[in-house]
């Protein structure tokens, strides 16, 4: 079983979220469609957002830990029909489980989620990094851009 990181959701083409997780280590990724409330329960607990009152996934993990339950795992296990499989495994016990609600329990209570070796190798791809780079700075530049920044007290250049 390889471990797996998870990188976040990103949004698809035409606006459809994606979870995506990759190898620890390693450059192949699992790219997940999810739905949009899956996706928004994990980018917040992503982003350490507490809500006033407890999501379902906050509950769970809650739940868990009241209990006593402390042998905790992820597994992403299979593709059918392209559709990603997963299960949670309790002290032993295995609960079939979709994906999404995985990892959005595995941000919260620290799981690790893996995935069988031949599935990196079936299904895994490795994303292109180079304008990851460049994405971010520009984004870093934008939050902390002002409008001052641009003035700079000449006149432009007359275009004729």
């Amino acid at each position: 079983m390889r471990e797996l990181d998870i990188l976040g959701v990103r949004l698809d083409l035409p606006s459809r979220p994606m979870l995506l997780l990759r190898e620890s280590g390693g450059a192949r990724c699992l790219p997940i469609w999810i739905g949009a409330a899956e996706a928004s329960a994990i980018a917040s607990a992503m982003e350490g957002l507490v809500p006033p009152r407890p999501l379902t996934h906050d509950l769970f993990a809650e739940v868990l830990t009241e209990l006593g339950h402390t042998e905790l795992a992820g597994r992403i296990t299979a593709v059918t029909d392209g559709t990603f499989m997963a299960e949670l495994e309790i002290d032993g016990h295995i609960i079939s489980a979709r994906p999404s609600d995985v990892v959005a329990l595995a941000i919260r209570a620290g799981i690790v989620v893996t995935c069988p070796e031949d599935l990196l190798e079936e299904v895994g791809v490795v994303l292109e990094t180079e304008g990851d780079d460049e994405v971010e700075k520009f984004r870093e530049f934008l939050d902390n851009v002002t409008p001052d920044d641009f003035e700079s007290g000449e006149e432009p250049p007359n275009p004729v």
